[in-house]
């Protein structure tokens, strides 16, 4: 495990899908791949990719405003335009778009200085590579993807000297980025269209902590990541370990003209505390424009988010997963000393909130954010048999009430204790 502190601390982290795609705003990559358009009509929009407004500075301090501790930028789709100087071929921005920059040199320079940690996500597949669709996934359950020409060689015409040089340039790509920006965590993707023997991953990992231990890495390795990233719907049951949910902000990843459906603030911060109730971090994408402009309507949402995290900090920051389910009606987080819960309250709570299970007793409970405290009882139960009863709090007066989500803190009389059992009788 390469697992680091900081990742279950940061919470939040920004995944950014920025490429040629912005230009015309198509679906990153799959455009062509599912024949929406033709791959010459996709790879035209590089002679548009003009990032003349691209500041990285100005992302990361939204990115640091919206109270985010990472980000995760696209160095390279499946469509294998990479955004760096890479030396493995010349299907760059550096060299095959008007913009002519290393943005991964800029984004990476500009997140260290805002005291965020550094991602960089790399497609393991290459649909533009010559050398790639020169091998068939070994599973036969697999059959699915096989008949696309991007992605397998057709049947009995695999060439294994071509994939052997597929892999040299992959090789030579992440270690472009792990030696060249050094960064934090490697964000994998493109992984199912071969097997873990095909793209040799146990190597690759420990090729890639031979140059740099502390790189963390996610589960898009088969079998040898750190950590689990579920995509686009909050799981019912945490993944086992270190986790983090990836959604989109809109529908869609990466800039499209046609997608006005940015989620609510509201939805944000419930996404973002079921998630943290759960132990996860959540991490949010963006698409900027072709130009490097984010949309203001998703920088208004970051901004919002962020002022939520800043006014319920003790909340988020060095907490981990609350109560399980049943106990609260709601997420809710706990203190790395076990002594306070946080209960998050999504409406506007009607004469009580009601905590059941807790065998502690209870210092005091107080609003986060306005301090203000608040009644609380404990009702029932049957103590001499170790049942507790239950805990209600006055709710609080509407004006201490949060727009988005009120958070609740119960200081306990000690470390957290719980009764999950069948009652007595």
């Amino acid at each position: 495990m390469t697992m680091q502190p900081w990742f279950s601390d940061a919470r939040l982290g920004i995944f950014v899908h920025w490429g040629i795609y912005a230009v015309d705003g198509v679906q990153e990559s799959w455009s062509f791949y599912d024949g929406t358009l033709s791959y010459e009509t996709y790879m035209r929009q590089l002679e548009g990719f003009t990032a003349d407004r691209f500041d990285a500075d100005s992302w990361a301090a939204l990115f640091a405003r919206s109270g985010a501790g990472y980000a995760v930028l696209t160095a390279k789709h499946h469509d294998g335009v990479a955004l760096w100087d890479t030396k493995a071929n010349g299907l760059s921005t550096v060299h095959a778009t008007p913009a002519g920059r290393d943005v991964i040199a800029e984004y990476t320079t500009a997140l260290r200085a805002h005291g965020l940690k550094v991602g960089l996500y790399y497609s393991h597949l290459d649909w533009s590579h010559p050398d790639y669709a020169s091998q068939r996934h070994h599973d036969p359950t697999r059959a699915w993807m096989t008949d696309n020409r991007y992605s397998m060689a057709p049947k009995g015409r695999e060439d294994a000297e071509a994939w052997e040089r597929f892999l040299a340039f992959h090789r030579t790509q992440i270690t472009e980025l792990v030696a060249n920006y050094r960064p934090d965590l490697l964000w994998f993707d493109g992984q199912w269209e071969r097997t873990e023997r095909q793209w040799r991953m146990r190597e690759l990992r420990e090729e890639i902590l031979a140059r740099a231990p502390q790189t963390v890495l996610n589960a898009r390795m088969l079998g040898h990541g750190d950590y689990a990233t579920p995509e686009q719907g909050v799981p019912l049951v945490a993944p086992q370990g270190p986790w983090e949910l990836c959604l989109t902000l809109t529908d869609s990843w990466g800039f499209r003209h046609d997608d006005t459906s940015t989620k609510s603030v509201r939805q944000l911060v419930r996404y973002f505390t079921e998630t943290m109730g759960m132990g996860g971090n959540l991490l949010l994408g963006i698409g900027p424009r072709a130009d490097g402009t984010i949309p203001r309507e998703q920088a208004d949402r970051l901004t919002s988010l962020g002022d939520w995290i800043a006014r319920h900090s003790p909340a988020v920051r060095g907490t981990t997963a609350g109560l399980p389910q049943g106990h609260h009606y709601g997420p809710s987080t706990l203190s790395a000393d076990r002594r306070t819960l946080y209960l998050m309250c999504f409406d506007a709570p009607r004469e009580f909130i009601a905590v059941r299970g807790l065998r502690n007793g209870i210092r005091r409970v107080f609003v986060v954010g306005t301090g203000t405290e608040l009644d609380h009882r404990t009702v029932g139960g049957f103590p001499q048999h170790g049942v507790p009863g239950v805990l209600y709090i006055d709710a609080p007066d509407a004006r201490e009430q949060d727009e988005y989500a009120t958070v609740v803190a119960v200081e306990l009389g000690g470390e957290l204790e719980l009764y999950q059992g069948a009652g007595h009788g």
